[in-house]
Order: structure tokens, then C-alpha cells, then sequence
């Protein structure tokens, strides 16, 4: 059997019992592969006189651009002999700073046939972020667009060293169309051969892709991903979309996160089916359902706060052709499940995961699904929850066993053994989340370990406080942290940012609180609510670590503040 052929089984078997899980959960076992390079050995293989879509994007104009497998894996083919041509060899470091537009996907599967290691970026980062990026990553070669290049343009001298530059694109060249100096022309790969044959094959073991962290407690770690974890580990995450061969599948997600090779590339190639992309400069929910109804989409992916604007629409107006509805990043407030379920008939199931991994738990397409949970462990995942002292229970950390390591988890973080062996103490690897389980395995999230704290002799969840907080019309965004308190150790405090129309006034933090003491249990009550911006990373992640230095350092008996009020002023 080739390794192709492990790897289609493994797939297949997938597939077959996509609707049980407890079927999947015991007949799976990740294939076992040595010299497997998916771009070559799955892909091209799969995508051979194949003229089914594998990529096609829609532009806000309504300009489209579509490539079947077929082209896909040419186009793949010529830019890997261009990028070869420029001198790029297996081992390189390529900063992939793209939006959503084909040169990424053309890209990503020639730096895999090549061997070269992929650090993908947002083009949003610049200055210091961007250099560090540069430095620590070891970065060989810059891939973007006119943006990217606008913020690798502002760097000094000494921070693009040796390192080569490429831009895709029309934006960023001169009036005459021309290549700024330094940087090589992108569309020159077009006139690279079609026929690629790799020098050398590589080992499964060696790196593929480097991410870095969204870094919401600490500066960002360098997540390495070996050359199966990812291209392999995301049958899970195939497995929990519910994708199938043919499938039209959106995730609304940016480039540069490890969210968008999860779900716009590795887990939709792996079943076959079409990535569908639309991109918009700004949100519109009529626009975005309009979308998945003309283009067919089957299987959507999005982030709680894009569910929460759809449901402002009148969703039984949009006869969907969609099978499946998904969301990801955190828990869903239920009105939004229900608004979803009553208009569709589809219930949006919910999953957990990491940069450091693929999907982990999930609720796939046929299981009952419990309010709050994030699911069950998800076929090849031997998760466990371990408390303080590192003994196994119903609540506590939740880790992988590392006497099952699954192919999907992450090498390590790159040059940084220290941060690698605490991650991976003691025999599992820790994700740094606690969760909690049922007597049927759901798991619940309680929140990140750092972001877990005490009042009077209670564990808070903040993320329980936060989704009760958003319930409420007023609030946009809340973030909770532990507030001194002289007679209680902490407290629970609110950073607030307010919805459109609302104010932030003593009569609005009076209805949040009247609110929360119909949802919340009085020993995890919120005392306090500041309407506040929040500090955020670059990906959007709240920083709560500067929320808790910043009520730490309050000194104590200091006058609040205008926009802080208290719940007692209001019993």
C-alpha cells in the first residue's frame, strides 16, 4: 500500500462514519507515513484531470476568479519551479503575508512540494511586529502584496538582509505596471514549467509551517508544524466541518492564523470539496447571506461575532443550500442557536483547537448536542483533563496524552526548548485551557488557566462571565478580570465596550447588572463594570494579562474612575 493509499484510507474511513462519532472515535488511527509530501503524493495525485473547483473567489465588485484541481496543482507546479529558479531550497523560511487571493493557495502547495517552511502573516503587521517576525523566524524570503509590501518598505535595511522579496499582484508597482526595485515579479511563475519533479524527498518529521501565537499572555511563540501534523492532523478538522467530496465550504477567516490553513485549505482539499472565499472590505449581513445562496455554499464556518450580526437579518428570507453550519473561537450564545435553528433547521455546532494543534473536540455532523459544550474529543485526540496536581478527572486542564501522541500536535516551539519541555511536561502536552466533563464526555470551556481566578474562596470563569455579559443588548465586547477587594481577596470586574446607541452612563451599568442577577449565581456575581476599550493582539484577541496589571496596580482606597461603577450603588 503507497502512502497515498494509507493516507486515502484513513480519509475515507472518516467520511464513511462522518454522522458517529463513536464509531470513528474507535475504528481511526492516524496513517502511519515516512516520505509523504502532500502537495505531490495527495494533491496532484487527486487533482490529475480533475476539473472540479478547488478554489474560487469572489470580490466584493463581483469580480470572480476560479481554479479547478487540475490548474490548481499546474499553477502549484510553475510557481514551485519559479520560486526553485530564484534559488529557493528545502529548509528555507518564507514570511507568506497574503490576503485571501490565489497567489496563496498556488504558494502554499508549491513551498510543500519544494520543502520550503511557511510563516504565514497577516497583512496587518508592520514595524517592530513585522521585524521581529523577520528576525526570529529566520526568514529567507518575503512573498505579499501591495499592502505587504507598503509595510516591509517602512523596515530598515539591516532587518531585510538576505533576505529575498516577491510581490503578487497589481498593487504597489509603478505607473508602467513595473516591480519596484529589490522585489521580483510574481507573474514571471507563469512562464515557469508545468512539470515539477522534486530533488529530493523529505521526511515527514521536518518543519512545514511556522505560526506565530496570537500572544494574548506573553509575547508570541513560534508554533512548528511538521510536514504531516498539519497537512495530515486536519482529517480531524475535516471530520468535525462535516465536509464531503463536491462540497462548496466558506470559512470566514484571515490569512496569516493558523484558523485559515485549518479550514481554507488542509481540511477542504482533504475531503475533496471547494474552497469558497468572498472578500469584503466591510460587513454587510444581506451581502454575506446574498453570497451563500448564489454561490451554493454547503458548509459554513464563522466566528461568534458574524453569527451574532446574521441573526440581525431575517434569515427565513435566505433559502440556504447549506448542510452544515459551524462556529469557532468561543462558545455561542443560545438565542443565537435557536434564531439559527428555527429559520434554517440547522443547528451551528461548535469545536476547540489550537495553533499547536488541529480540531480537538467537536461536535461532527449527527450528534446531540448539549448547550455550552464544545463536544467530545474528536477521532485520534486522547484528551484528558488533569488538575493541579496532574491527576486525571472531570475538571481541570485539558492535555493530550503523549503515550497516544496523535501525528497532529506540533513538533515544538521553534529554537525555544524551554517553552517546548513545559508544554510537554509530565507526559502530556498542556493546552493552557481548563474545561469541564460531563457523565456523556461533553466537555465545557471554563477559560485560559492564566484568566482562571478566585473571590472569596470560589473559581471564577471569566469566559462564563463574559458570554452571560453579551446577552445583554448593551454589550458589544466584555472582557473579566479579578478586581482587589479588601474584605474578598478579588472580584469579578468588567471591561465593557458598549453597542452602537447605548451610553455609558450609571442607568445602562444598572440594567447589566440587574440583568447578570438573573443569569449569574450570586458567589460569582460581577461587582464591578468599566466602560473601557480593550486591549487587543494584532489577530483581535483580547489581552486580559493588561486588564489584570492594570487592576493590580490600582493603589488601594483610589477613587474610581467616571466610567466604573460598582453593583452595590444600586441594591
Amino acid at each position: 500500500m503507497t502512502e497515498h493509499d494509507r493516507f486515502r484510507a484513513a480519509r475515507d474511513l472518516l467520511l464513511a462514519r462522518r454522522t458517529d462519532l463513536a464509531a470513528a472515535a474507535a475504528a481511526f488511527e492516524w496513517p502511519k507515513l515516512e516520505r509523504f509530501n502532500w502537495a505531490i503524493d495527495w494533491f496532484d495525485a487527486i487533482a490529475k484531470g480533475n476539473d472540479a473547483p478547488a478554489l474560487h473567489i469572489v470580490e466584493e465588485s463581483g469580480a470572480e476568479s476560479k481554479l479547478s484541481y487540475a490548474e490548481l496543482s499546474r499553477r502549484s507546479s510553475q510557481v514551485a519551479n519559479f520560486l526553485a529558479g530564484l534559488g529557493a531550497k528545502r529548509g528555507d523560511r518564507m514570511l507568506l503575508m497574503l490576503g485571501n487571493e490565489a497567489p496563496l493557495w498556488e504558494t502554499m502547495l508549491a513551498a510543500i512540494k519544494l520543502g520550503v517552511v511557511v510563516i504565514p502573516a497577516t497583512t496587518l503587521l508592520s514595524g517592530p511586529d513585522l521585524a521581529d517576525r523577520l528576525a526570529r523566524g529566520r526568514v529567507r524570503w518575503v512573498l505579499t502584496n501591495g499592502t505587504g509590501l507598503a509595510r516591509v518598505s517602512e523596515l530598515p535595511a539591516d532587518a531585510l538582509a538576505g533576505v529575498g522579496r516577491i510581490l503578487a499582484g497589481d498593487a504597489g508597482r509603478g505607473p508602467d505596471g513595473a516591480t519596484p526595485t529589490g522585489w521580483t515579479d510574481y507573474r514571471d511563475s507563469t512562464r515557469a514549467s508545468a512539470d515539477f519533479t522534486p530533488a529530493e524527498t523529505i521526511a515527514v518529521a521536518e518543519p512545514l509551517l511556522e505560526y506565530f501565537t496570537s500572544g494574548t499572555t506573553s509575547k508570541p511563540k513560534l508554533v512548528r508544524h511538521s510536514r504531516q501534523s498539519y497537512p495530515v492532523g486536519h482529517l480531524s478538522t475535516m471530520y468535525w466541518l462535516g465536509l464531503q467530496p463536491g462540497d462548496v465550504h466558506w470559512t470566514i477567516s484571515s490569512p496569516g492564523w493558523a484558523k485559515h490553513a485549518w479550514s481554507c485549505f488542509f481540511a477542504p482539499l482533504n475531503a475533496q470539496a471547494c474552497v469558497f472565499i468572498y472578500n469584503y472590505s466591510r460587513f454587510s449581513g444581506p451581502a454575506v447571506l446574498d453570497t451563500v445562496v448564489k454561490y451554493g455554499v454547503k458548509t459554513l464556518c464563522a466566528p461568534p461575532t458574524v453569527w451574532r450580526m446574521l441573526i440581525q437579518e431575517d434569515l427565513k428570507a435566505w433559502k440556504t443550500s447549506l448542510r452544515e453550519a459551524i462556529s469557532a473561537g468561543e462558545p455561542l450564545n443560545p438565542e443565537v442557536i435557536e434564531q439559527v435553528r428555527a429559520a434554517w433547521g440547522l443547528t451551528i455546532r461548535d469545536g476547540f483547537g489550537q495553533t499547536e494543534t488541529t480540531a480537538m473536540i467537536g461536535n461532527p455532523p449527527g450528534q446531540p448536542l448539549k448547550s455550552g459544550s464544545m463536544g467530545r474529543p474528536l477521532p485520534g485526540y486522547p484528551v484528558v483533563l488533569l488538575d493541579a496536581d496532574g491527576t486525571p478527572g472531570d475538571e481541570g486542564e485539558i492535555c493530550i496524552d503523549l503515550s497516544r501522541r496523535p501525528v497532529s500536535l506540533m513538533d515544538g516551539y521553534a529554537d525555544d526548548p524551554e517553552k517546548t519541555a513545559e508544554a510537554m511536561r509530565d507526559g502530556h502536552y498542556h493546552t493552557g485551557d481548563v474545561g469541564t466533563r460531563d457523565a456523556d464526555g461533553y466537555i465545557t470551556y471554563v477559560g485560559r488557566a492564566d484568566d482562571v481566578f478566585k473571590a472569596s474562596g470560589y473559581r471564577i470563569s471569566p469566559f462564563e462571565l463574559e458570554s452571560a455579559l453579551i446577552e445583554h443588548e448593551a454589550v458589544a465586547e466584555a472582557a473579566v478580570v479579578p478586581s482587589p477587594d479588601p474584605v474578598r481577596g478579588f472580584v469579578p470586574k468588567a471591561y465593557v465596550i458598549l453597542a452602537p446607541g447605548h451610553a455609558p452612563t450609571a442607568e445602562t451599568a444598572k440594567s447589566i447588572f440587574a440583568f447578570l442577577r438573573g443569569r449569574v449565581s450570586p458567589y460569582k456575581m460581577v461587582r464591578r463594570i468599566e466602560f473601557s476599550e480593550l486591549p487587543k493582539t494584532i489577530s483581535g484577541k483580547i489581552r486580559r494579562v493588561e486588564l489584570r496589571v492594570q487592576e493590580k496596580g490600582r493603589p488601594e482606597g483610589a477613587a474610581r474612575n467616571e466610567r466604573e461603577f460598582l453593583e452595590e450603588q444600586f441594591r
